[in-house]
């Protein structure tokens, strides 16, 4: 069977987005899940979170929207048993320019997940495929979302959560209905949850009145281990598998599962 393809996408920075692509992506192998990351930002800090050093990353994401280099070339196996990673370089930043005016700009990642079956992981193939956005709704995340099956949407508690979701969303309708008729909007995780705020716990039921089923069970918590754990190279479930954040991502994952078997079975 081909993997399922999910976008992590906000237009807003810092609500997230690579926190929850690597602990996600950790969290789904751990309970026997093939997961391939693609760092679609120029940042790369995904690729950072998982110890791929820049001295490292000789094929990256560039060259596979370049059509330079195939899934299996680009991909390199993260210390994280059963996940692999397409490594992002600054070069991302000069996509725009290269395609913008070639008539499968937006189709790009869409066509070189057509080589995906030649990528195995510990011999078996690919079950989920997670992409992780630049904050901004540029081509790279048009691409993205052109390539997926469906969006999961960060969300950070504070007071302009929903600030910009009407933007992301009409984004999401506008390439289901003229590019990508199969996207669907898999969910919405609540991320950087404080219970000792007030304003959490009304952001969390402003977003749930807003969002309904869409929003997870799951709410992410704000943790310091989360924090901490990039800056060793490892996913927070490595670094510390017992603090709360870890905890909440085996969660999602488990979530995120349950819902793609309803999918299945619908």
């Amino acid at each position: 069977m081909a993997p399922r393809i999910l976008t992590l996408a906000n237009q807003k920075g810092g609500v997230g987005k690579t926190t929850t692509a690597i602990n996600l992506a950790t969290a789904l192998a751990a309970i026997g899940e093939r997961v391939l990351i693609v760092d679609l930002d120029p940042q790369g800090n995904a690729s950072t979170g998982l110890g791929i050093n820049r001295q490292g990353r000789d094929v990256s994401s560039y060259d596979l929207l370049m059509g330079d280099a195939r899934v299996a070339e680009a991909a390199v196996m993260t210390s994280v048993p059963n996940v692999a990673i397409v490594p992002s370089t600054l070069d991302l930043l000069g996509v725009e320019l290269t395609i913008a005016q070639q008539a499968d700009r937006a189709f790009r990642l869409r066509d070189a997940f057509r080589a995906m079956h030649e990528l195995t992981i510990n011999g078996k193939p690919v079950s989920y495929v997670l992409i992780d956005c630049p904050p901004s709704l540029n081509l790279l995340t048009i691409n993205a979302l052109v390539a997926a099956d469906a969006v999961l949407v960060p969300l950070q508690c504070e007071f302009f959560a929903l600030e910009g979701m009407s933007q992301l969303l009409q984004t999401i309708e506008q390439i289901r209905s003229t590019l990508n008729p199969r996207l669907s909007i898999q969910g919405v995780v609540m991320t950087m949850f404080d219970r000792r705020n007030n304003l959490s716990e009304q952001v969390l039921a402003d977003v749930r009145s807003e969002m309904g089923s869409l929003v997870y069970d799951t709410v992410i918590p704000r943790n310091v281990r989360l924090s901490e754990a990039p800056s060793y190279g490892k996913p927070a479930l490595l670094y510390d598998l017992k603090c709360a954040g870890s905890q909440a991502y085996l969660r999602l994952a488990t979530e995120v599962i349950r819902r793609e078997r309803q999918l299945v079975a619908a």
